[in-house]
């Protein structure tokens, strides 16, 4: 039996933008499967959109990638990526300042499971910038989020964050 190379792209998707997107569908190219995992940023305590609201967004968002999933994560990312059978744990990079921490946080999985690697795939150009606390930031005003979040959850996302929130 062929073994299936199964990949976990963490991340809390608070809420979900064109970056994640195209990290998402670059990683569905690489990977027979590919678990997107919602996730609790345990250092934000206020979020926009709660874990079920996430998912909904992000189900809407991989309409058509035949091998993404959408899970939430209730615990250690090393444990899930174990009991999901994955090897491989995706993490998008904009900029050096990602790395310190993203790179802390491989040593840490590696040490918990030994069999996963992680791998980094940098951010698009356009998308070097881009971070769901500035989409909260534009929508918060009124701005025009548009070029910044996938079209199907945009309106989503402005109704939910504009003027309604305290800025995380």
């Amino acid at each position: 039996m062929e073994s299936r190379r199964i990949a976990v792209c963490p991340g809390s998707f608070d809420p979900v933008t064109l970056g994640h997107l195209d990290i998402i569908r670059r990683a569905s190219n690489l990977f027979d499967k590919v678990i997107v995992l919602i996730s609790t940023n345990v250092s934000k305590t206020k979020t926009s959109f709660d874990l079920p609201e996430r998912l909904m967004l992000m189900e809407k968002v991989i309409v058509g990638m035949d091998n993404v999933v959408i899970d939430i994560l209730d615990g250690l990312l090393a444990e899930y990526v174990r009991n999901a059978k994955a090897t491989v744990i995706v993490k998008g990079l904009r900029a050096v300042s990602d790395f310190e921490y993203e790179f802390q946080m491989a040593l840490a999985n590696k040490k918990l499971y030994p069999a996963a690697e992680t791998i980094f795939l940098t951010t698009t150009s356009e998308n070097m910038f881009l971070s769901s606390s500035v989409v909260k930031n534009i929508a918060y005003f009124g701005g025009d989020i548009s070029p910044f979040v996938p079209e199907c959850v945009c309106e989503d996302i402005k109704q939910r964050i504009h003027r309604t929130e305290e800025i995380s």
